[in-house]
């Protein structure tokens, strides 16, 4: 279907990229059903020193969903925004900027818990660090428990989801179409370019303060749209012909 410019209402990667994501989530649950195993444990991404990591995560955890609101919301996003960018970049880079954005939202993400990691392991002694991380094993009366807990956690916890893609389609739109007006909530008209960095504040925000029990990824999204500006900028130094 197009629409009166010309452009698709749904064009061809954004169509597949929503199908495969679809897929992927069906197939979580049926596994989930059939044989007790969690997908997102196996394609999700995981820190790079962790036990559980693979090289395929770098790119399976963009496919992989908590829920059905979080692949509905990052779906629609993706419609919602990234129909009109490939209608103006065309498939190659549209692509090539979604996956981009979204190893960069991972390595973003992955950069803060790394240092976060070596802060939490200065307190233990490298036989307390190894029986932790791939034994799980630490004495719960400590006072260092709710620490080697926390260690544990970002050593064995995934992110998962297209969430990195879609913030750097939002900055895509938001520098392609600032002015182009956004109704919040379906209610409240804001313009792109505003949108964008009232969003962006909101997440580095969230990052900084990173309360107990958030298990958003703040700077994913924030990773997703600083890589996305760095390379639209690149682009358009490099290529006069970028739209």
């Amino acid at each position: 279907m197009r629409g009166s410019r010309g452009f698709s209402n749904m064009p061809l990667v954004v169509k597949n990229l929503i199908i495969i994501n679809a897929l992927f989530f069906l197939a979580r649950y049926t596994f989930q059903a059939l044989v007790g195993q969690d997908l997102n444990d196996t394609l999700g991404l995981y820190y790079l020193k962790s036990p559980e990591f693979e090289p395929w995560q770098l790119v399976s955890y963009m496919f992989m969903h908590g829920g059905m609101s979080h692949l509905f919301f990052n779906m629609f996003a993706l419609w919602m925004f990234g129909s009109q960018i490939e209608n103006i970049w065309g498939p190659k880079r549209f692509l090539n900027y979604y996956l981009i954005t979204g190893f960069g939202a991972a390595f973003l993400h992955y950069l803060i818990i790394h240092f976060q990691i070596i802060d939490l392991q200065q307190l233990f002694t490298p036989e307390q660090i190894s029986d932790l991380v791939y034994q799980g094993k630490f004495d719960s009366a400590s006072p260092l428990f709710n620490d080697a807990r926390l260690l544990y956690q970002l050593y064995h916890t995934p992110v998962v989801g297209a969430s990195g893609s879609v913030f750097g389609l939002l900055l895509a739109y938001g520098m392609s179409f600032p002015n182009q007006v956004i109704y919040l909530n379906f209610l409240f008209p804001i313009k792109a370019k505003y949108f964008v960095i009232i969003y962006g504040l909101i997440e580095l925000f969230g990052g900084v303060q990173n309360y107990s029990g958030d298990n958003v990824a703040h700077f994913a999204h924030l990773g997703g749209m600083l890589f996305g500006f760095i390379l639209i900028k690149y682009w358009k130094k490099n290529d006069m012909n970028f739209y």
